[in-house]
Parts: C-alpha cells; sequence; structure tokens
C-alpha cells in the first residue's frame, strides 16, 4: 500500500484523502434506520445444515410446495453450537423457493425468548464469505494491474456505494425530491471521481462541466418522457412493497425518473474522460492550437466512441430483460403489443435517454475542454 501511494503525485493525492476521509465519515454515518427491525426477538445467523427432511414436500411439475425441514447448527451468536430444527417454506414459486442440502450453509433467523429458541426459518443460502472472497479477488486484481489507479478505482467504487447507501436511499425513504436528491449526489460522485482521475486541476473542470451537463439534458428528458409513456414508478422491481410498509408518501414516479439519469451518469462520466484526456493530450502536443480546434478534436472522438457506448447501455439495460423477451417470442407477441407494455417502455426509456445523454456530454465535453484546456495553456 505504502508503495501504491507513493506512486500518486503530490496533486493527485489531495482528492484520494479527501475521498478517503468522506468513505470513513460515511462508514459510521448512521442512516436512522437501524431501529426499524421488522422480526422484533429474532436474531439472524448462519448456520450449517446437517440433514433435510422432504417427507412433506409436494413435487408439482417443475415447482415444489410444502414445508422442507432441516436440522441446523448454529454458527454464531448467543446459540452457537446449539442443534435446532429449521423450516424451509415452500410457495411453489421458482424465482423465490430455495432448497437445502446437508452440508449447505443457510441464512436463519432464530426466534427466542431469553435463552430458548422458538422457531428457525430459513432465509436463504449464505453466500457472504463468497462474496467476499470475490470482493478481494477483484481488489487484489485492481492493485495488482492498475497499482496508484486501481487504488483511485477501488476508493471511488466503495465511495459510490457509501454515498447511495448511507445518503441517497435514506433520504428517498424520508420523502426528499428524488430528482434534486439523485442530482446533487450525482454531481458530488462526478467531482469525486473525476478528481481521482485527474486531481483537482482544470481537465478535472472541463470533464466535470461536460458530464454535468449530459446529466442534466437526460433529467429533463427523462422527467419528459416518463410522463408522455405514462410509466408509473411502481415498474421497478420491489418499489411497490415500499407503499405497503408504511411508505405511501414516497413519489415512485420521480424515483424512477431519477433512476434513468442515475443509471446512465456512469457512462456518461467515462466519456467525458476519455475525450477529456484526448483533448488535452493534443493540447499538450501542440500548445499552439485554439479552443476551435482543440474542441474539434475532442468531437471526433467523441463520435468514434459513441456507437460502442450506446450498445453499452443497451446491453446493460437488456441484459436482464432476456427471458421476458423468450416469452414475448414464444408467446407469438406482436411488435405493436411488446413495445406498448409498461415494462419494455420503461426500458426504452432507461437505453434511448441514457443514449441522448452520451450524444451530449460528447459536444459539451468537447466544448468545455476546448475552453478550459487552451486557456490553461495560454496562460
Amino acid at each position: 500500500m505504502k508503495h501504491i501511494l507513493s506512486g500518486i503525485s503530490l496533486s493527485s493525492r489531495a482528492p484520494v484523502w479527501s475521498c478517503a476521509l468522506l468513505a470513513l465519515i460515511l462508514l459510521f454515518l448512521p442512516t436512522g434506520f437501524e431501529e426499524n427491525l421488522v422480526f422484533q426477538e429474532s436474531d439472524i445467523r448462519p448456520a450449517l445444515v446437517l440433514s433435510t427432511d422432504e417427507s412433506t414436500v409436494v413435487d408439482t411439475g417443475l415447482v415444489r410446495s410444502g414445508e422442507q425441514r432441516c436440522q441446523l447448527e448454529i454458527l454464531s451468536g448467543p446459540f452457537q453450537g446449539r442443534t435446532t430444527e429449521g423450516k424451509n417454506a415452500l410457495n411453489g414459486s421458482l424465482e423465490q423457493d430455495k432448497i437445502f442440502s446437508a452440508g449447505d450453509k443457510a441464512l436463519v433467523r432464530v426466534s427466542y425468548q431469553g435463552d430458548q429458541i422458538l422457531s428457525v426459518s430459513m432465509i436463504d443460502h449464505y453466500r457472504t464469505p463468497w462474496e467476499l472472497l470475490l470482493a478481494g479477488l477483484f481488489v487484489l486484481l485492481l492493485l495488482l494491474f492498475a497499482g496508484p489507479a486501481g487504488l483511485r478505482a477501488v476508493l471511488s467504487f466503495i465511495l459510490t456505494v457509501l454515498m447511495i447507501w448511507k445518503l441517497l436511499v435514506p433520504l428517498y425513504l424520508r420523502g426528499w425530491n428524488p430528482i434534486y436528491v439523485g442530482l446533487a449526489i450525482t454531481l458530488a460522485l462526478t467531482v469525486l471521481i473525476i478528481a481521482l482521475v485527474y486531481g483537482f486541476d482544470r481537465r478535472c473542470l472541463a470533464a466535470v462541466s461536460g458530464s454535468f451537463l449530459g446529466i442534466l439534458v437526460t433529467c429533463v428528458l427523462g422527467i419528459l418522457f416518463t410522463d408522455l409513456f405514462k410509466i408509473h414508478g411502481a415498474v421497478m422491481a420491489y418499489s411497490e412493497s415500499l407503499l405497503y410498509a408504511g411508505y405511501q408518501h414516497l413519489n415512485l414516479t420521480s424515483i424512477f425518473m431519477a433512476s434513468v439519469f442515475i443509471g446512465a451518469s456512469g457512462a456518461i462520466m467515462d466519456l467525458s474522460v476519455d475525450i477529456t484526456s484526448a483533448v488535452a493530450e493534443v493540447v499538450e502536443k501542440r500548445p499552439d492550437l485554439s479552443w476551435w480546434e482543440a474542441a474539434r478534436s475532442g468531437m471526433n472522438v467523441g463520435r468514434a466512441a459513441m456507437g460502442t457506448m450506446t450498445t453499452t447501455l443497451l446491453f446493460a439495460y437488456s441484459g436482464g430483460y432476456v427471458a421476458l423477451l423468450m416469452v414475448f417470442m414464444a408467446q407469438g407477441t406482436p411488435l405493436s403489443n411488446i413495445f406498448n407494455y409498461k415494462y419494455v417502455a420503461a426500458e426504452i426509456i432507461h437505453t434511448v435517454i441514457g443514449s441522448f445523454g452520451l450524444v451530449t456530454v460528447a459536444p459539451f465535453t468537447a466544448l468545455c475542454a476546448g475552453l478550459f484546456l487552451t486557456r490553461s495553456k495560454a496562460s
């Protein structure tokens, strides 16, 4: 780690330490929802499945219903080492049901009174160790192959997760305006992440300016076409459950509108940095260039990159809906019907409006980079 930090120039250390400090603050910042426990007098712990009993499970074609009973050994907490029976309710849904085998590790909810276990319900397979291993391998790979740039990438990833979980989600739940909150947090992340790449200099200013202008275009078009398409925010997965959980005050449609520009902001930021870096390199080699000539070079780079970037958005959003597309084809659903389904229309908004942001961020960034970077050379 010391070797990696030594590879970061002094001008680039300020954003690194600023982001690290902010991430540390966010890590310990309470969300205000820590006490909102759905189940009182219960404890969620990992458990080892010793044996299973499927005598009450009913097989009906592809699905299974009934109740699987598992002998468990609690692996941590106040009941560590205790052997008890857990119940795994099967509802006949391949999407939601899970089946355990002897030797599996499960996440269970232990309901208790005092030191007596009342019941144990099976939540899901215990995947945390493998998830941590995967994350650790990813971080290690970044640090080994990218060095200082890898450290900054890890830091930006951690900061983004914390900003979303510790700020955006709690503020949404409290009923704050999703558009304003989304724009503020997206702008803050854009500044910090791009500063991790360039440091706080004019390249950062150019990239941030171009990115945020593109995000604003995406925001305005997302609001407009969500209204024109008559899309309700309940189209988002699990969003309707919030209303039944006591959050009827939430404006799900505004949250959906905010998700459009938040989802596209990463690709917009990526293209903005590419164009800014290209213009900076051109100006470095040809300091006599005018701002307009530098901007034209940036636009040429943007034209070359836009084709693949818009396809990237299409792959990112449509990948999760392959099964739905297969259902449409298997049932012979006409295209006119498909394009009018609200789920498809919502994905069209995400993909096409996000692509609008990419198309507009290229000239915005090229103009900003040409203006700011040539001025820095002239001074």
